[in-house]
């Protein structure tokens, strides 16, 4: 491993921050996207209207506006219902959003809308026919989700998975305007001590195409299970 001056350990455990900041986003993003997907064609306009107000707001908001918003903002209302509590009842009670928790929710929160209309419209690619026949064989609603319409649903939408999971790597990179000690503040930080911007940025640059690469990997042979029996014309 190259010692980078001796910044090299302190930036690869920010990288090893950062994997860990997409993935907890991915998970929280791909719930958020399938609760969404689903209300979204539901029958219920309540939960149609809450998804559709949800999709509209956050992707017309930029990243880091909200992820500014929820880390500051979010701090001070934790604080303000602290004081609340203290004041009514008596409850001594600390809230903290610390910079790992605002990053990942953030940007969980935000790839959530843009993983809802994925799922939507790969939901909708499911033939109505087999779900009726998944109903006239007396499957249960979980039945019919989990047998039916998840795994084709999966194949018509990991192309849209996969190109918001490499954008939502790449925002990652954001954490590091609210202080999370990422890979690119760390190497940042260490670029303007020694007034080496090459040296400590082209690493991290290489870092993001290496994870996109095992990611671009990873998403082919996801790709290749889920198309397992379809015949490609």
């Amino acid at each position: 491993m190259l010692d980078l001056q001796g910044y090299g350990p302190s930036i690869l455990g920010g990288a090893l921050l950062t994997v860990e900041v997409a993935i907890l986003s991915l998970l929280l993003a791909v719930f958020l996207g399938l609760l969404g997907g689903l209300a979204k064609i539901s029958s219920n306009p309540i939960l149609n209207g809450i998804a559709t107000v949800y999709t509209t707001l956050i992707r017309g908001v930029p990243d880091l506006v909200l992820m500014m918003l929820i880390f500051f903002g979010g701090q001070m209302m934790m604080n303000n219902l602290s004081d609340w509590l203290y004041t009514k009842f008596e409850v001594d009670v600390f809230f903290n959003v610390n910079e790992f928790t605002a990053g990942v929710i953030t940007i969980g929160f935000i790839f959530g809308a843009y993983m809802a209309e994925t799922f939507r419209g790969a939901f909708q690619s499911v033939e109505l026919g087999q779900i009726e026949a998944g109903k006239a064989y007396g499957m249960t609603p979980w039945q019919i989700f989990s047998r039916i319409m998840f795994p084709q649903m999966m194949r018509h939408a990991l192309p849209g998975i996969g190109n918001n999971w490499l954008v939502l790597l790449k925002t990652t990179a954001l954490v590091s305007v609210i202080g999370l000690s990422d890979m690119v503040r760390l190497a940042s930080e260490a670029a303007k001590a020694t007034h080496q911007p090459f040296l400590f940025l082209l690493p991290v640059i290489f870092g993001f195409l290496l994870m996109t690469a095992l990611s671009e990997w990873g998403l082919k042979m996801l790709e290749r299970k889920y198309s397992a029996g379809v015949v490609k014309g």
